[in-house]
């Protein structure tokens, strides 16, 4: 495995640093405290094909691979985890379950639109009662005819309410069967389908996250991903695939709080030098570097398996526990570096320390990453 930048990583990273530095980091603050989803920063990296990265230029994307795609994530979670967030969201889950395991009619109508984010898209697995364990989850889906009805709600979803389109499992057997649950495309505007709470979050703040209520809300059949039943094994396998992405996103922020550490403390002077000439910032800094080289090469190890087309549950897993706890720990050691000053909002610290957090939690706790790899070691 050649983990060298490829031309396409080198030209991705300049155009997404020339983008954030105009488009991303003079706001960042402004989105922050009011809470505020950009939307139209994600139609223009739409129009630079970051929204539809790993999807085939037949289908409007930009037909690039998973090692280009830990690229994009990182590099704009350096700048902004909540744009970050948003991207890997709208890449990983709605996008992606519709490309891997849509029919060609589902492919040919949503992807383009994805792709080019003139639609963002959602996706809803998790529900007030089921988090980690999503088998449990109460909202269901019968059948009536050539449509479907859903009843019940999602919650914690990313585009919750700007989405244009959702993809979303809901129990169509019985309750813990993993057979028993199907996944289905859910335009805004069809009737009985509607957004609900908005979440006032810690971090990560400028992605949306809220709520989705279905009440007697009629699907066309067609709408259906696949066959009956199979919609939890779907989400397993668009989550392999999305662990990669909260770790993009997780070694992102790590390197974000990392060079905003590392400048400072060449700045910052105390007994006469600079902090970083002392032993204790310097191994600090030492630490968070090593880590953070540590983290890409298991998830370039991730999206090298995903490239190839082989299974990738355990190491995917453990680069997005890695790399997720080691986000947290770094920022936590950035805002220790600039001291008073990192508690504060005037520097960029703080916000990696709030973001980080998600990273954790999102797509699986890490508790859960921990049981997937203890089972794929053990069997």
């Amino acid at each position: 495995m050649n983990f060298d930048q490829s031309e396409n990583q080198i030209m991705i990273t300049q155009m997404i640093r020339d983008f954030a530095e105009k488009e991303i980091r003079p706001y960042i603050m402004e989105w922050d405290e009011s809470q505020q989803f950009p939307v139209h920063v994600f139609k223009k990296l739409g129009e630079l094909g970051l929204m539809g990265v790993f999807i085939p230029e037949e289908y409007g994307g930009s037909g690039f691979g998973y090692l280009e795609y830990v690229t994009v994530v990182a590099e704009i979670a350096k700048v902004c985890g909540s744009i970050g967030l948003s991207v890997a969201a709208h890449n990983s889950l709605c996008t992606g379950h519709i490309y891997y395991h849509g029919n060609e009619a589902q492919k040919k109508k949503y992807l383009p639109k994805l792709a080019s984010a003139e639609w963002i898209g959602a996706w809803g697995l998790t529900e007030t009662g089921t988090g980690s364990d999503a088998g449990g989850m109460n909202t269901t889906a019968v059948k009536d005819g050539d449509h479907w009805v859903i009843n019940g709600s999602k919650n914690f979803i990313t585009h919750g309410i700007s989405g244009d389109v959702a993809v979303v499992i809901v129990r169509t057997g019985e309750k813990g069967d993993s057979h028993g649950m199907s996944a289905f495309i859910i335009e805004k505007g069809t009737p009985g389908f509607s957004a609900g709470k908005k979440e006032n979050k810690m971090g990560m703040r400028a992605s949306e996250t809220a709520e989705l209520i279905f009440d007697n809300c009629r699907v066309p059949a067609e709408n259906l991903i696949g066959k009956e039943g199979e919609g939890f094994v779907q989400s397993m396998q668009i989550l392999d695939g999305g662990r990669i992405s909260i770790g993009s996103l997780a070694l992102g922020i790590a390197k974000g709080a990392y060079e905003a550490a590392l400048k400072y403390s060449k700045e910052r002077v105390q007994f006469g030098k600079p902090i970083a000439q002392f032993q204790a910032i310097g191994f600090k800094l030492a630490d968070m570097a090593t880590k953070i080289e540590a983290a890409e090469l298991l998830l370039n190890q991730a999206a090298f398996l995903k490239n190839s087309g082989k299974k990738l549950t355990r190491e995917s897993a453990m680069a997005k526990l890695y790399a997720s706890e080691v986000a947290c720990e770094i920022a936590n050691e950035a805002v220790q570096i600039f001291g008073g000053y990192g508690y504060t909002k005037d520097f960029p610290v703080e916000k990696f320390y709030r973001d980080a957090k998600l990273c954790t939690i999102g797509e699986g706790t890490s508790e859960i990453q921990k049981l997937v790899i203890s089972r794929e070691i053990l069997k």
